[in-house]
């Protein structure tokens, strides 16, 4: 891989994710409109006050959603293969950068930490009643497949987009699964508790 379009952003696309995107400003107007035409990638790379991450992820266009008279573009992108940033290049009204492909390294994930990922997210959908369909436990990048089911913030996904090992990865989502789940609990209870006598105990 050498020189791609790249696409700072807010937010961290994971491998398989897929999410909407709205393309309003000219020179990203350029960029996805070639995507589209070329059948190509761009990077999508984390932004913020701090600059850009190093490690980003390839994202291909799957859907546009609706096309505006002015240019602007409705679309859904998902990521893929995961890179990492070795120098920004110029020459192009958007930004460019030569990159070069990050692979996992071989440390799979421990069958106990796969079957305890399924489990917690299970448990957060039925917790949260949300519509997810439950990625089969022989998914590769497991980890991803299933953190890209959920609102992590920024700064987490980036966490685990720049981890290389799968094992690695899964046990850190299970402890984010963790902590989500029994906060949704908790919320629920005080919300119970609300409704029934009018006292709150907050969580310690």
């Amino acid at each position: 891989m050498d020189e791609i379009g790249l696409f700072p952003l807010g937010l961290v696309l994971l491998p398989t994710e897929q999410v909407p995107l709205h393309i309003f400003e000219p020179r990203y107007r350029e960029l996805v409109s070639e995507s589209i035409e070329d059948d190509v990638p761009f990077g999508i790379v984390y932004a913020d006050e701090d600059g850009l991450r190093q490690v980003g992820t390839l994202a291909t266009v799957t859907e546009v959603v609706e096309r505006f008279d002015d240019g602007r573009l409705n679309i859904v992108v998902e990521g893929s293969t995961r890179f990492r940033l070795l120098e920004l290049t110029e020459g192009r009204s958007f930004a460019t950068g030569r990159v070069e492909v990050v692979d996992d390294q071989h440390d799979p994930a421990d069958a106990a930490d796969i079957d305890r990922a399924l489990s917690l997210f299970s448990r957060l959908v039925d917790l949260t009643s949300a519509e997810i369909d439950t990625p089969p436990a022989e998914t590769p990048e497991l980890s991803f497949a299933i953190a890209g089911r959920f609102e992590f913030s920024p700064d987490i996904k980036q966490e685990l987009l720049d981890e290389s090992s799968e094992r690695v990865r899964l046990t850190r989502l299970c402890e984010l699964l963790t902590i989500a789940a029994e906060t949704v609990e908790r919320q629920r209870e005080i919300s119970n508790r609300a409704q029934t006598n009018g006292k709150v105990t907050p969580p310690e």
